[in-house]
C-alpha cells in the first residue's frame, strides 16, 4: 500500500502532461524523426488521460490520513530512498488545494512540491500560487496536445505534410477517442469551465496573486477552452461529425450568447465554424473521382436519417438565444441542401432538397447577413484562422452562385423600398419603419469580409472575371493565338453580380455597394480589376442604361462630382473676417452626400494603396486631376471627418515617390498647414486652427491623425530639402514645429471623447519623428547657418528636421521630458496586465519613443563632434546623462529603471524589450553611469526583483516560444523570434561590457554577486537554495546545458551559434576576473559539473558558422585551462585528473547514456555492446579539437586595375578600415563603395563621355572600315557592360549606318541611364559627363541633313505614310521606349539638374531635355514637366535671369556663363513650344508675360557705325555688346514666333500675350523696325520681328486682351498697333521697292569663306522680311474687310513706284503729305516683278547645285577647293581628297537647302502680291466712288463712323486714309487702269504661269496663281463708264 501512496515529485497532474505536449510538438511541428516512436509510446501510456479528458484523481480517505500524518511520519517520494517529512503549512495548503480543484490529496501535495521546485522561475509568487499555475498548465498541455493530434489527421480540408505512418497513427488514436464520446466531453467542458467562476473559487481561498499571476491564470484557462473548441473545429474540417454529434453541437449553439460588444467569443466562433464545416458541400464542384471518395466519407449522405433529423431540428420554430446564429446555421443548411440537389440519384431526398428556398428565406428573415457582419466577421479571432475566412467566403459565394433567384428577389425588394422611401420623402412623411435591408447587409458583409487579407489569400479574386466586357474574346482569344479559356461558371456568376448590382443603383444601397467594392478591391490584382471596372463604367461607349452620364459608380462620375463640389464650395470660401464662424452647416454637402463621398474616398484609397498602376493612372489623368481637386476641397469649409478622408486619400497617392515629390510642393502651395504668415491676415488659417478650435472642442481628432499619416507617408516616399523656397525660409521646419508643439507636446492635455484616440494621436506623430530621425545622418553643412535670399533680405534657412529632433532630444526639452514620461506611463499601464482602450497604439507609441532614444544614442557622438567643430552657439548634453536626470513626477532618477522595466514584458511585447535592451547596452559603456545604475536598480527591493526577473525572462525567452503551425502567420512568428534572439544578444553584450568596468557594475548585480560586501565573498547557489533568486548566470548556464545529456551536444551551439559564443565568453570573463573567479569556479565545479559536461562534446562542428564555432571552442578551452591551473594549484587531484583524462586519453570515455540506467542498461543496446566488445583506440580529444581548425590560409590576389592608379585605390581601401570590438581589422565595404564612388565616378564618367563621342562620330561619318573599338577603348565598353557585343566581322564593309540597327547600342543607352540614376542626388559633375554622353548617343539616331531637291515632294501622301521605317526612326523609337521605361525617376533627376546646380550641368540637362522632348511622340516627358511644376520653375527663372543678363550688356562683361545658360533655356522652351500641347502649357505658365517683364530687352546698345554690310574684321572670341544683345533678344523673338505658330487652339490668347510683349518693349521694337544699319544680325532681328507682328499686330487681337481696357488705354494700344503697321509698310518700300538696299545683291560675288554664308543669310533675311510684310498686309485686309464693297485699302491707287526709274523714290505728289503716308500699289507690282526675276535666278542656281551634288567626284579641283573653303576657311590643302568630298557635299547640301528656302519665299511673295493687287484693283475699279460725287463721300464717312474705328485701323491711319480717299478722283482711277495694263503685261503673266508650272504645283496651292492672273486680266479689261 505504501508504494501506491508514493509521491511523484514532478506532479502527476503537470509533469507527464508537459512531456506529452513536448513530444507532440517535437513530432508534429518540429518534425523530429526520432520523436515519432516516442510519441507512439507516450500515447499508448497516456490514452486514459485523453479518454477521461480533464478528469482529476478523486479525493481519498486513505490519502487524507496519510497526508495528515506526513509531518511526523513523512511521505515516500518516487525514485528516492526513505521518506520526507512535510511541514505543517504545506499540509494545510494541500488540503485547501485539494478542496479547491477537487483533486486527490496526494495530487495536491505533488503540485505544491512541484510548485516549490519551480518557484525560482516565478519570482514573487508563493508555492501555492505556482501550484495553481501548474494545475492549469497541465490541463492546457493536454488540450493543446489533443488539438494538435486532431489537426494532423488525414482529412478533406488540409494536410500537414507529415509522414504517412505518423498520420495513420494519430488518425487511429483520435478515432478511438471519438468513439468514446469526445464531442460530448468537449462540449461539456467548454460549458463548465468558466473563467469568472474559477476566479471566484480562487479568490475565496486566496489563490490569486499579483496582476501578472491573475493574467497568467486567466490566459491558461482561456487557452484550455479555446483549444478544446478548436479540437472540434479541426475534427469537423478534416472529417465532419456524425448525426448525434452534430445534434449535440446544435444543442450547444442554441444556448450561446454574444459578448458585450456584440461579437461571438472565440470559443463559440470555433464551435460555429465546426458546425458549418459539417454542412460543407463545396467538394461537389470538384472532379468526379475525388467527389465520389468524399461522398462516402460524408455523414450527411452516408448516415440514414441524418438529413431528416437535422432538417426537422433546424425547421423547429423554437427560437435560439441568438436568432442570428440560428439564421447562419439555417442558411448553411439551405445551401448544403441546394448543393446536394445537384448530385445524381438524390430523388429520395426530394422533400428536403426542395425545402432549401424556404430555409434560406427563414435565415434571411432573421437578418443572417447582419449577424454575420456584426458578430462573426468582427470577432477578434476571425482573421487569425485561415479556414474560418474560407468557410464564410464559401458560404457567401454559394449563396450568390446557387441561389440567383433569391439574390434577384433581394435586389427587387431593395428597388421597391428605395421607391417607397423616395415617395415618402416627396410627401414629407417619415419613411416606413418595416423596411428590410437585406441587400445592404449582404453588401456590407462582403465589404467587411474581404477588407483584411492576413494570409494573402485574395479570395475576392473570384468576384472578378478577367474578361471584362471591353476585351471580348475576339481581341483576347484569337489575337493571342489561343481560344481564351472560359473562367469557371461560379466566377462568371459572381462577377455578373458585382457588375449588375452597380447598374441603376437605388440611392439606398449606393454606399453599401461602394463598401462592397472596397472590400473586393483589397489585394494587388483585385485592386487592378476594380480600377478597370470604375474606368469602364464611366466611359459612354459601354451600353450603359444610365444614359449619357455614365454610371454613378465610376471614376468619371466621382471626380466630376468632386470638381463640382469644389467649384460650388469655393464660392462659399469664408472671407478673412468670417473665419471664426468656421463649419457653419455649409449649404454645400449634406450628411448623405458626405457619407457617399467618404465611402468613395475610402474605395479610392484602397485601390491606389494596392495598385501602383492605378495610382499613377489616376494621378496623371488630365481631366480628373484628383490631387488638385482634393487639395482644393481641403481649403473649403467642410467637416473635419471628410477632410480626414481626403488627407488619407492623398496619403495613399503619396506612396509613389514621383507623386509625393509634387505633393509636397502642392501642400506648401495650398497652405493646408500655414507655413507663411501674411501680415495683413487677422487670423491664422489651416489645420492648426482646425485642431485648436474645432477638433479640441469636439474632442475628436480625425483630421490631425490623417494629416500626420500623410506626412508620415510623404516623408518616407520623397523628402524635399528646399520646401517652400521663395515664400519663406526653405525647409521642413514649420511642419515639424506643428507636429511637435501643437500635436505631440499637447496630446496629453487635450480631452478625448474616445479614450483610445489619445494613443492613436501619439503613435502617428511619433512615427513621423521616428522616420525623420532614422533617415537623418548628421552632415557638416547642417552645422553652418545657410543663408537664403527672401524678398530682398538675407535670412537663415531652416535646418533639416533630423537636426532639430537631435537638438531637442539632447536637451532637457519638453519633448524629451514628455517622451520619458510617456515611457513611464506605458510601463505602468503594462504592469496592470489589463486590457484598456488603445493598448496597441500605446505600445506602438512607446516603441517609437524607445526607438527615438536609441537613434539619438547612435548618432549623438557624430552630432556632438560636428557641433564642437562648428561655430554654432548651441549647447547639448549626451543623452545618457540626461536620462540620469530627476523625474519631476516621482522626484527620483528613475528614467533608466523605467526603460529597463520593459524587459519584464519581453514575452508579451518583444519589440519593446528589444529596444529597451538596446538602450541599456548603449548606456552601459560608461563607468560612472554603471555605478549610478546599480544604485538605481537595487534601491527598491521589489523593483530590483522585477528588473532581475525581466532580464532573466528575456534570456530564457525561447521556452516561451510555442510551436506555431508552420504554415500560418509564420512571417510574424519568424520576425518575433528574430527580435527575441536579438534581445538576448544585447543583454549578453551588456553583461560583457559591464564586466570590463570596475565593481560595482550592472553585470555583477544581474549575475547574482554580492554588491555590499567584497565580490569574492559571494556564495553562488542554485536558484531557490537559501533564497537565492534565479539570475542571469542561471539562465546562461541553462542555455548552454540544453542538449548536453544527449548525443548531439549543446543545442545552442547548433541553433544559435552567436548566442552560445557570447554565453561562453561571459563565463570565461567571470572565471578570468580575479574578483569573480573563485565563487564562479566553485559553483560551476560543484553544482553544475559544467566543464566536464561541455568538454565531452568537443569538437563542435558547424560548417555554416565556422568562425563562431571556433570562438565558442576557444572560450571554453580558455575556461578549462584556468580550471586546470586552479585545481592543480589547490591540489584537487580528482578534478584535475578527470578533465585531463577526458582531453588526453585515447580510450573512449563511457558514452552518454540515454536512459537513467547504468552499465547493464548500456549493454542491452547494440551500440553499447559493440563498444565493449572492441574497446578500440580513438583519437585523443585534444587532437581532434586541433583537427577542427583549418591551418591553410588563402592570400588575396593583388589588385588588377586597368584604369586607376593602384596606390590611389589602396589608399581608398585603407581609409575604410577600422578595428571591430574584437580588435580584428575589417574593411567597411559600404563606406568603401561610397568612397570609391566619390573618387572614381568622375574618372569613369569622363572616359564614358570620350568614348560615346568617338562612337557617335564613327557611326555618323559612314566610316568605310568596320567599327572596331581601338585597343585602348575596348575595356571602357566592358565597363559600360560586360556583354557588349563583339565587333562586327570584317567582311561587313558598310558599318556606317548598318551598325545603327545594332542592338548593342541599346545596351550602351541602358547602362548610361542606370549610371545616371545611380548618382542619385549628388555627383552633378559626374552627371554632366553622362548627359554629354547621352547627347552624343542620341545624335546617332538623328537623320543627317538631306538636300531638298524639290523632287521629294512629288511623292503622294500615301507613299509617305506606307514607306518602311528607316533605321533612324527605328533607332529613335527604340531609344525613346527605353528612356520611357525608366519612368519618373529619370525624369526627376534630369529636370532637377535642368533647374538648378552647376551651369554646364544645367545647359547639358536642358539640351538633353530638348532632344528627348523632340522625339517623345507620347509626350510623357512634357506631361511630367508640366505636372511636376518644373516647366513653371524654368519659366519663372527667366525673371531672375533678367538681372544677370543686364550686367552682360556692359562693354566689359563679366563671365558669359549666364548667357549660355539662358540660350539653352530658351532653346528648350522653344522646342517645347513646337508641340501644340507644349505651347498651351507655356501659355498657361505665362512665359510671354515673363518675357514682357524682363527689362534686358529694352537695353538695346547703340549700333557702332560699321561698314555698309557690317563686314568688319572677324570678331574676337567675346562678342561685341550688340552681338550679345542679339544673342539675348533673338531667342525671345523665336520663342514668340513658335508659340504663335503652334498654339492653334488658343491662338488669340497667344497673340494677345505676344502683343503685350511687343507693346511693353515698344521702344526697342520700333528701333529695330527703323532699321538704321543693315547687317546680317539686324536683318535677322527684322525678319523675326516682322514675322511676329504679322501674326500678332492685328487690330482684332485687342478685343481678345484679357485686361480691362478703358477708352484711353485702348486708344494708346491702338496707337501702338498703328505705329507697328506704318513701320512695317514702310519697310516694304525699303526692301521690296527700288531702294538702294536692293543693290546689295549686285555686290561682287567672289567674297570668300565666312562672308559667303553671311551673304546667303542676308539674302534669306531680306526675302523673309518681304514675305512677312506681305503676309501682314494680307492679314490686315482679310481681318478688317469682310466684304469687297468696304475694303480697307493699304495702298494708294498710284503705280508711280514702278513708273519712276529705279532709285530712291522722288514723290510727284505734294510734299505736305507726311512721310508715313500710304505707299502706292506700284511697290506691289515692283515686288512682283522683282520676285519673279529672283525666282528664276534661284531656280537655276538650285538646279546647278543639285547636279554638282550628284557628281561631286567629277567636279574640277578648283571648284572643290572653293566649296571646301566656305566650310573650313583655313587648312583645306592639308586634308585628304575623300574628306574634301565630304566637306564639298556638306557645303552643297547647305546651298541647295538655302536656295530651296528662297524659292519657297519667292513663291509665297508672288502669290500674296497677286492677291493684294487683285483686291485693290477690284476695289478701286469696281466699288470705289471717286470724289466727284459728294453724297457718296458722306456715305463713306457715315460708314466709317458706324464701324468702330479701332476695329479696322488705328485712328490716325483712318484719318489719313480718309484724306487719301479724298484724293482719289476719277482721273486717278483711269490712270491706274492704264498704268496697270502696261505694268501687268504679257511677259510678266507668262513668267508667273511658268513659275506655277515649275514650282507651285509641287509645293504650294496649285493653280492659285493661274486663277488670280485670270481675274486681274479680267478687271483690267473692264471699261468704266
Amino acid at each position: 500500500m505504501a508504494t501506491l501512496l508514493a509521491v511523484n515529485s514532478a506532479a502527476s497532474l503537470w509533469g507527464p502532461y508537459k512531456d506529452i505536449w513536448q513530444t507532440v510538438g517535437n513530432a508534429l511541428w518540429r518534425r523530429q524523426p526520432e520523436a515519432v516512436h516516442l510519441l507512439d509510446m507516450i500515447l499508448k501510456k497516456h490514452k486514459p488521460d485523453f479518454i477521461s479528458l480533464f478528469k482529476n484523481p478523486p479525493k481519498n480517505v486513505q490519502q487524507h490520513e496519510k497526508v495528515q500524518k506526513a509531518s511526523t511520519e513523512g511521505v515516500a517520494i518516487q525514485g528516492q530512498q526513505g521518506t520526507r517529512l512535510l511541514p505543517e503549512q504545506l499540509i494545510k495548503e494541500a488540503f485547501i488545494l485539494s478542496d479547491l480543484f477537487d483533486i486527490g490529496e496526494l495530487a495536491a501535495v505533488e503540485l505544491l512540491l512541484a510548485g516549490e521546485h519551480q518557484q525560482p522561475h516565478f519570482p514573487g509568487l508563493t508555492r501555492g500560487l505556482v501550484a495553481v499555475l501548474l494545475y492549469w498548465d497541465g490541463k492546457r498541455c493536454i488540450a493543446n496536445s489533443l488539438k494538435a493530434l486532431i489537426q494532423s489527421r488525414r482529412g478533406k480540408t488540409w494536410t500537414l505534410e507529415l509522414s504517412p505512418e505518423l498520420v495513420s497513427m494519430t488518425t487511429r488514436f483520435t478515432d478511438e477517442l471519438m468513439e468514446q464520446g469526445l464531442t460530448y466531453k468537449v462540449l461539456t467542458l467548454v460549458s463548465q469551465i468558466d473563467v469568472n467562476n474559477e476566479f471566484e473559487k480562487l479568490q475565496r481561498e486566496r489563490g490569486l496573486g499579483s496582476e501578472k499571476h491573475r493574467k497568467e491564470v486567466s490566459d491558461l484557462i482561456k487557452e484550455c477552452r479555446q483549444s478544446l473548441a478548436e479540437s472540434l473545429f479541426a475534427w469537423a474540417c478534416q472529417s465532419p461529425l456524425g448525426k448525434d454529434d452534430t445534434l449535440l453541437l446544435i444543442g450547444h449553439l442554441e444556448r450561446v450568447t454574444v459578448e458585450a460588444n456584440g461579437s461571438l467569443d472565440s470559443v463559440n466562433l470555433a464551435l460555429l465554424m465546426a458546425l458549418l464545416y459539417c454542412f460543407d458541400t463545396s467538394f461537389i464542384e470538384q472532379s468526379t473521382e475525388e467527389r465520389d471518395d468524399m461522398i462516402h466519407q460524408l455523414p450527411l449522405l452516408t448516415e440514414k436519417q441524418y438529413i431528416a433529423t437535422i432538417h426537422s431540428r433546424l425547421q423547429d420554430s423554437q427560437p435560439w438565444k441568438l436568432p442570428g446564429l440560428q439564421a447562419i446555421v439555417r442558411l448553411a443548411w439551405a445551401l448544403a441542401l441546394r448543393g446536394i440537389s445537384q448530385l445524381p440519384d438524390v430523388t429520395a431526398l426530394a422533400e428536403f432538397t426542395e425545402a432549401d428556398e424556404a430555409m434560406a428565406e427563414l435565415a434571411i428573415a432573421d437578418n443572417v447577413f447582419l449577424f454575420l457582419t456584426e458578430s462573426v466577421v468582427v470577432s477578434e479571432n476571425f482573421y487569425q484562422e485561415e479556414f474560418y475566412i474560407r468557410r464564410i467566403h464559401n458560404l457567401i459565394t454559394d449563396f450568390l452562385a446557387l441561389m440567383p433567384m433569391k439574390v434577384k428577389q433581394l435586389r427587387n425588394r431593395a428597388d421597391e423600398d428605395a421607391r417607397m422611401i423616395h415617395m415618402s420623402m416627396q410627401m414629407g412623411n417619415e419613411p416606413p419603419i418595416s423596411l428590410r435591408r437585406d441587400l445592404e447587409h449582404l453588401m456590407l458583409l462582403i465589404g467587411e469580409l474581404y477588407k483584411k487579407n492576413p494570409f494573402n489569400l485574395e479570395l475576392a479574386l473570384e468576384y472578378w472575371c478577367p474578361s471584362e466586357p471591353l476585351q471580348t474574346s475576339t481581341i483576347l482569344g484569337s489575337y493571342l493565338g489561343v481560344a481564351h479559356q472560359r473562367p469557371p461558371q461560379r466566377q462568371v456568376v459572381l462577377s455578373k453580380f458585382v457588375r449588375q448590382m452597380g447598374d441603376l443603383l437605388p440611392p439606398t444601397i449606393y454606399i453599401p455597394y461602394l463598401k462592397m467594392l472596397q472590400g473586393l478591391a483589397s489585394g494587388p490584382q483585385c485592386a487592378h480589376y476594380c480600377f478597370s471596372l470604375l474606368k469602364v463604367n464611366g466611359s459612354s461607349h459601354v451600353e450603359n442604361i444610365q444614359g449619357a452620364g455614365g454610371s454613378p459608380v465610376s471614376w468619371e462620375h466621382f471626380f466630376h462630382s468632386l470638381m463640382l463640389y469644389h467649384e460650388h464650395l469655393r464660392k462659399d470660401l469664408p472671407s478673412a473676417d468670417s473665419v471664426q464662424y468656421r463649419h457653419l452647416p455649409s449649404r454645400g454637402i449634406t450628411q448623405k452626400e458626405q457619407d457617399g463621398l467618404i465611402a468613395f474616398l475610402q474605395l479610392t484609397s484602397t485601390i491606389i494603396s494596392w495598385s501602383e498602376n492605378a495610382r499613377l493612372a489616376l494621378c496623371e489623368h488630365p481631366q480628373w486631376t484628383p490631387v488638385v481637386v482634393i487639395l482644393g476641397l481641403l481649403q473649403c469649409s467642410i467637416p473635419p471627418v471628410l477632410k480626414a478622408e481626403l488627407l488619407k486619400t492623398l496619403a495613399a497617392f503619396g506612396k509613389s515617390p514621383e507623386i509625393a515629390a509634387s505633393l509636397w510642393q502642392s501642400l506648401e502651395y495650398t497652405q493646408i498647414l500655414q507655413t507663411v504668415r501674411v501680415p495683413s491676415q487677422r487670423q491664422a488659417i489651416g489645420i492648426e486652427v482646425e485642431l485648436n478650435e474645432i477638433e479640441s472642442r469636439c474632442e475628436e481628432y480625425p483630421l490631425t491623425r490623417a494629416f500626420c499619416q500623410l506626412i508620415s507617408t510623404l516623408v518616407e516616399s520623397s523628402f524635399p530639402s528646399n520646401l517652400g523656397a521663395g515664400l519663406r525660409p526653405p525647409g521642413f521646419d514649420p511642419y515639424l514645429q506643428f507636429l511637435r508643439d501643437s500635436v505631440f507636446l499637447r496630446f496629453r492635455t487635450r480631452a478625448y471623447r474616445r479614450a483610445a484616440e489619445k494613443w492613436e494621436v501619439a503613435e502617428v506623430v511619433l512615427e513621423v519623428f521616428y522616420k525623420l530621425l532614422r533617415d537623418y545622418e548628421p552632415q557638416l553643412e547642417d552645422f553652418v547657418d545657410q543663408f537664403v535670399e527672401l524678398q530682398g533680405e538675407e535670412i537663415i534657412a531652416y535646418k533639416p528636421p533630423g537636426f532639430s529632433l537631435m537638438y531637442h532630444l539632447l536637451n532637457e526639452s519638453p519633448m524629451l521630458e514628455l517622451a520619458l514620461s510617456l515611457l513611464e506611463e506605458g510601463v505602468k499601464q503594462l504592469d496592470t496586465y489589463a486590457p484598456f482602450p488603445g493598448k496597441k497604439h500605446l505600445e506602438k507609441a512607446v516603441q517609437h519613443c524607445l526607438a527615438l532614444l536609441n537613434l539619438t544614442l547612435q548618432k549623438e557622438n557624430l552630432f556632438m563632434d560636428l557641433l564642437r567643430e562648428s561655430q554654432l552657439a548651441l549647447i547639448v548634453s549626451p543623452l545618457e546623462q540626461l536620462l540620469q536626470g530627476i523625474n519631476p513626477r516621482t522626484k527620483k532618477a528613475d528614467n533608466v529603471v523605467n526603460i529597463a522595466r520593459y524587459l519584464y514584458h519581453g514575452n508579451t511585447n518583444p519589440e519593446l524589450a528589444f529596444e529597451s535592451a538596446k538602450i541599456l547596452c548603449c548606456i552601459s559603456c560608461n563607468s560612472n553611469i554603471q555605478i549610478k545604475l546599480v544604485g538605481d536598480f537595487t534601491h527598491d527591493q521589489s523593483v530590483s526583483q522585477k528588473l532581475m526577473a525581466g532580464f532573466v525572462e528575456c534570456l530564457d525567452s525561447e521556452d516561451a516560444e510555442e510551436f506555431v503551425r508552420l504554415e500560418e502567420g509564420s512571417e510574424l512568428e519568424k520576425k518575433l523570434a528574430g527580435i527575441r534572439h536579438e534581445t538576448r544578444i544585447h543583454i549578453l553584450n551588456l553583461l560583457i561590457t559591464s564586466l570590463e568596468r570596475n565593481p560595482p557594475n550592472l553585470a555583477l548585480y544581474l549575475l547574482g554577486f554580492e554588491l555590499k560586501k567584497p565580490v569574492s565573498t559571494t556564495n553562488l547557489q542554485d536558484p531557490g537554495v537559501l533564497g537565492c533568486p534565479r539570475t542571469c548566470l542561471h539562465a546562461i548556464l541553462n542555455i548552454l546545458e540544453k542538449g548536453t545529456e544527449g548525443r548531439t551536444g549543446p543545442v545552442a551551439v547548433r541553433e544559435s551559434p552567436q548566442l552560445a559564443e557570447l554565453c561562453y565568453q561571459v563565463i570565461y570573463q567571470l572565471c578570468a576576473c580575479s574578483d569573480t573567479s573563485g565563487p564562479t569556479m566553485r559553483y560551476l565545479r560543484t553544482s553544475q559539473d559544467f566543464l566536464f559536461s561541455q568538454l565531452q562534446h568537443l569538437p563542435f562542428s558547424n560548417k555554416e558558422y565556422e568562425i563562431s564555432m571556433l570562438n565558442q571552442m576557444s572560450w571554453l578551452m580558455k575556461t578549462a585551462s584556468i580550471e586546470l591551473r586552479v585545481t592543480s594549484l589547490n591540489r584537487q587531484r580528482s578534478h584535475t585528473q578527470r578533465l585531463l583524462h577526458l582531453l588526453l586519453d585515447d580510450m573512449p570515455v563511457k558514452p552518454y547514456s540515454d536512459g537513467e540506467g547504468g552499465l547493464e542498461d548500456e549493454n542491452r543496446s547494440i551500440s553499447g555492446f559493440l563498444h565493449f566488445d572492441t574497446a578500440t583506440k580513438v583519437r585523443r580529444k585534444i587532437l581532434s579539437i586541433l583537427d577542427s581548425i583549418d591551418f591553410s590560409q588563402e592570400i588575396p590576389e593583388p589588385l588588377q586595375l586597368d584604369f586607376f592608379d593602384r596606390v590611389q585605390i589602396e589608399q581608398v581601401i585603407a581609409n575604410c578600415e577600422h578595428k571591430n570590438l574584437r580588435g580584428q581589422t575589417v574593411c567597411n565595404v559600404k563606406i568603401l563603395d561610397d568612397e570609391a564612388a566619390q573618387e572614381l565616378m568622375p574618372v569613369v564618367a569622363g572616359a564614358v563621355f570620350t568614348l560615346t563621342a568617338h562612337l557617335s562620330q564613327a557611326v555618323r561619318t559612314e566610316q568605310k572600315q568596320p567599327l572596331v573599338l581601338g585597343p585602348g577603348e575596348a575595356p571602357y565598353a566592358f565597363m559600360l557592360d560586360s556583354s557588349f557585343t563583339s565587333p562586327p566581322p570584317a567582311e561587313n564593309p558598310l558599318v556606317g549606318f548598318a551598325s545603327i540597327g545594332d542592338s548593342s547600342l541599346h545596351i550602351i543607352l541602358k547602362k548610361l541611364l542606370d549610371f545616371i540614376l545611380k548618382t542619385g542626388g549628388g555627383f552633378q559633375r559626374v552627371r554632366t559627363h553622362l548627359y554629354g554622353s547621352l547627347l552624343y548617343y542620341l545624335q546617332i539616331a538623328q537623320r543627317p541633313d538631306e538636300p531638298d531637291t524639290l523632287e521629294a515632294a512629288k511623292k503622294t501622301m500615301w507613299e509617305r505614310l506606307t514607306a518602311p521605317e528607316d533605321v533612324f526612326s527605328k533607332l529613335q523609337r527604340e531609344n525613346i521606349a527605353i528612356i520611357e521605361s525608366y519612368g519618373a525617376a529619370l525624369m526627376e533627376v534630369v529636370c532637377r539638374d535642368a533647374c538648378d546646380g552647376h551651369e554646364i550641368g544645367r545647359m547639358l540637362a536642358l539640351a538633353l531635355l530638348d532632344r528627348i522632348v523632340s522625339v517623345d511622340k507620347q509626350q510623357q516627358w512634357l506631361l511630367y514637366l508640366s505636372n511636376s511644376g518644373y516647366l513653371k520653375v524654368l519659366v519663372d527663372s527667366l525673371v531672375e535671369d533678367d538681372h544677370t543678363l543686364q550686367s552682360l550688356l556692359t562693354p566689359q562683361p563679366p563671365l558669359l556663363k549666364a548667357l549660355y545658360t539662358y540660350e539653352s533655356k530658351m532653346a528648350f522652351l522653344t522646342r517645347v513650344a513646337k508641340i501644340q500641347q507644349g505651347a498651351l502649357e507655356l501659355l498657361r505658365s505665362g512665359v510671354i508675360v515673363r518675357l514682357a517683364q524682363c527689362q534686358v530687352y529694352d537695353m538695346r546698345p547703340e549700333m557702332d557705325p560699321q561698314g555698309m554690310f557690317g563686314m568688319r574684321d572677324p570678331p574676337v572670341f567675346i562678342p561685341s555688346p550688340v552681338d550679345r544683345y542679339r544673342q539675348i533678344l533673338l531667342p525671345a523673338l523665336r520663342l514668340c514666333q513658335v508659340i504663335l505658330t503652334s498654339s492653334m487652339a488658343q491662338h488669340l490668347q497667344a497673340a494677345g500675350q505676344v502683343l503685350q510683349f511687343l507693346i511693353s518693349h515698344s521702344d526697342t521694337i520700333q528701333a529695330i523696325l527703323r532699321c538704321q544699319d543693315v547687317s546680317a544680325g539686324s536683318l535677322q532681328e527684322l525678319a523675326l520681328l516682322t514675322g511676329i507682328i504679322s501674326k500678332a499686330g492685328l487690330p482684332g487681337i485687342l478685343s481678345e486682351l484679357d485686361v480691362d481696357v478703358n477708352e484711353g488705354s485702348l486708344m494708346e494700344l491702338q496707337g501702338h498697333i498703328g505705329r507697328f503697321q506704318r513701320q512695317c509698310l514702310g519697310l516694304l518700300s525699303r526692301f521690296g521697292g527700288s531702294d538702294r538696299l536692293r543693290q546689295f545683291k549686285f555686290q561682287d560675288d567672289n567674297v570668300e569663306g565666312d562672308k559667303v554664308s553671311k551673304k546667303d543669310e542676308i539674302e534669306l533675311a531680306m526675302q523673309q522680311i518681304c514675305a512677312n510684310v506681305m503676309e501682314y498686309c494680307q492679314s490686315l485686309m482679310l481681318q478688317s474687310s469682310p466684304t469687297f464693297q468696304h475694303a480697307v485699302c493699304l495702298f494708294t491707287p498710284s503705280l508711280s513706284e514702278t513708273i519712276n526709274r529705279d532709285g530712291p523714290r522722288q514723290d510727284t505728289q505734294a510734299p505736305v503729305v507726311p512721310y508715313w503716308r500710304l505707299p502706292g500699289l506700284g511697290i506691289i507690282i515692283y515686288l512682283l516683278k522683282q520676285s519673279a526675276n529672283d525666282f528664276f535666278s534661284y531656280y537655276d542656281s538650285h538646279r546647278r547645285s543639285v547636279n554638282k551634288l550628284q557628281n561631286v567626284e567629277q567636279l574640277p579641283p578648283d571648284e572643290i577647293k572653293e566649296l571646301c573653303q566656305s566650310v573650313m576657311p583655313a587648312g583645306v590643302d592639308k586634308i585628304s581628297t575623300a574628306q574634301k568630298y565630304v566637306l564639298a557635299r556638306r557645303r552643297l547640301v547647305k546651298l541647295i537647302n538655302n536656295r530651296a528656302k528662297l524659292l519657297s519665299l519667292c513663291s509665297f511673295i508672288i502669290e500674296t502680291c497677286l492677291f493684294i493687287l487683285w483686291r485693290h484693283l477690284e476695289y478701286y475699279l469696281l466699288h470705289c466712288t471717286p470724289t466727284d460725287s459728294q453724297d457718296s463721300l458722306f456715305a463713306s464717312r457715315a460708314l466709317f463712323k458706324s464701324r468702330r474705328l479701332q476695329d479696322s485701323f488705328a485712328s490716325e491711319t483712318n484719318l489719313d486714309f480718309r484724306s487719301g480717299l479724298t484724293v482719289v478722283s476719277q482721273h486717278d482711277i483711269d490712270q491706274l487702269q492704264a498704268d496697270a495694263i502696261n505694268a501687268f503685261g504679257e511677259s510678266l503673266q507668262k513668267k508667273l504661269l511658268d513659275i506655277e508650272g515649275l514650282y507651285s504645283k509641287v509645293r504650294s496651292r496649285y493653280s492659285f496663281i493661274q486663277a488670280l492672273v485670270r481675274r486681274i486680266r479680267g478687271l483690267l479689261r473692264i471699261s468704266r463708264n
